[in-house]
């Protein structure tokens, strides 16, 4: 009961507190950073002191994940910077994003006021109530000034309202794709999974990839033309695609093929173990060919190989003769607020700053994310980044990371497992069983 009240109460104070901002004559939208009087303008990013409303002497608790949180504590000093007036206090944790929601969920009163998350977590986060809806004010800016595709992931329909209603700021693509070592393996044999694993073999370097996570694993499957779309009516419940059978069961044994093929090359590790792998000294030789990494380790990738950094889509594997572009999840990072938050006015206008065109970008230079502002897409930045245009390239041969059902994981990941167990015999295995199992515990409850 003391938990419905205060949802009740916090979502009253949002009401309340954005009712001044649903896009009236009194809010400042100029871009041009040369505001007067108490506004604050920046690139993208547009705010009155009277946003603030009553809330001087803030105190936030924003969430980060690990590999940024140098970074966001400098945006969040910058932010405090900017308003001095307001006293904000503002205090940066590390908390990863793949489980940002499900301690959201467990104690939304003591979580934090501004949390980024993965896209996937969003349906809950809403579903349960303990993410505050975007303002009005800032919601216009964000729909106008960010990729389509990033604001779809970041809207669902109100639970109470039925209205499609932007619940999130985007603030990056998050994906994964092919990073090597040029002089390992060369940009054309890049194109080829068998090429990657003969080169790599060749080399006696290793090919890196996170096979027993079900994050890494729907590759397999995907590449196949399974297909997940949405939630079902429940909320709960993993919808499908109307896949073919027979070609996603060809698929698993593809792959499964060729990594006992190659069982000496192919090694299944968590993701970190690709960029150290890559690392060489002269006493300690680097024991990474190519792997499969995501955008938030394109920097320390690219430290580790210098000039002999590439990056492209992720290859094609043969089935049945023919070659089959290999399919990836291909998500956004997104920034939320705490329904629940003692500070919503400050909250809000923090969560806008951090998703705006110019920490969208810092993060573009500084962390090679890639950007959803529209400005930051089409920059220079982004166009001679070559992490950032290998996550682009595959985003364009993905299935999007939205409304997955929690139960979708462990099982893609099991069948991975499965498929590069040393006891599994690729001529004799029953892959039809594999993939009815897999969907069978995915739409289990």
């Amino acid at each position: 009961m003391k938990k419905i009240v205060a949802l009740l109460l916090a979502t009253m104070m949002m009401v309340a507190a954005f009712a001044s901002c649903g896009g009236g004559s009194e809010s400042t939208t100029s871009n041009s950073g040369s505001g007067n009087g108490d506004t604050k303008t920046g690139t993208g990013f547009s705010i009155d002191a009277a946003d603030f409303g009553e809330e001087k002497g803030a105190s936030i608790k924003v969430w980060g994940p690990d590999n940024s949180v140098k970074l966001l504590k400098e945006q969040c000093n910058a932010f405090v910077k900017k308003f001095p007036d307001q006293n904000i206090k503002i205090n940066v944790v590390a908390q990863g994003e793949d489980t940002a929601a499900t301690n959201m969920l467990s104690d939304p009163d003591a979580a934090a006021d501004v949390f980024g998350f993965a896209s996937d977590q969003l349906s809950r986060l809403v579903s349960a109530g303990v993410i505050a809806p975007v303002a009005t004010k800032y919601a216009e800016d964000i729909k106008a000034t960010n990729l389509k595709a990033a604001v779809s992931a970041s809207t669902l329909p109100n639970p109470d309202t039925k209205e499609d209603t932007l619940y999130a700021f985007p603030e990056t693509g998050n994906g994964y794709y092919l990073v090597y070592d040029k002089s390992v393996v060369s940009d054309k044999d890049a194109g080829s999974l068998e090429k990657i694993l003969a080169d790599c073999k060749k080399a006696g370097k290793k090919f890196i990839m996170d096979a027993g996570t079900g994050y890494y694993a729907c590759i397999f499957a995907f590449t196949g033309g399974l297909k997940i779309e949405g939630l079902e009516k429940d909320n709960i419940t993993q919808k499908f695609n109307k896949y073919d059978e027979d070609k996603v069961v060809a698929t698993l044994k593809a792959f499964s093929t060729l990594m006992h093929e190659y069982s000496d090359t192919f090694t299944s590790l968590d993701v970190a173990n690709v960029s150290s792998g890559f690392v060489s000294s002269k006493s300690k030789p680097s024991t990474c060919g190519a792997g499969i990494d995501g955008n938030w380790n394109s920097t320390a990738d690219e430290e580790a190989l210098g000039d002999n950094f590439g990056a492209t889509k992720l290859p094609t594997i043969k089935v049945n003769g023919k070659d089959e572009q290999m399919i990836s999840m291909y998500g956004y990072k997104m920034v939320g607020v705490n329904n629940e938050t003692k500070y919503p006015r400050t909250s809000q206008i923090l969560a806008y700053y951090l998703a705006s065109e110019e920490c969208q970008k810092q993060r573009c230079e500084e962390l090679g994310w890639s950007p959803t502002n529209n400005t930051v897409v089409e920059s220079d930045a982004t166009k001679k980044n070559v992490a950032i245009s290998a996550l682009i390239a595959q985003s364009e041969h993905a299935v999007a990371q939205v409304n997955v059902a929690k139960t979708f994981w462990d099982p893609m990941a099991n069948l991975g497992n499965k498929l590069i167990a040393t006891d599994t015999k690729p001529d004799k295995f029953d892959f039809k069983k594999l993939l009815k199992d897999t969907i069978s515990n995915i739409k289990d409850e």
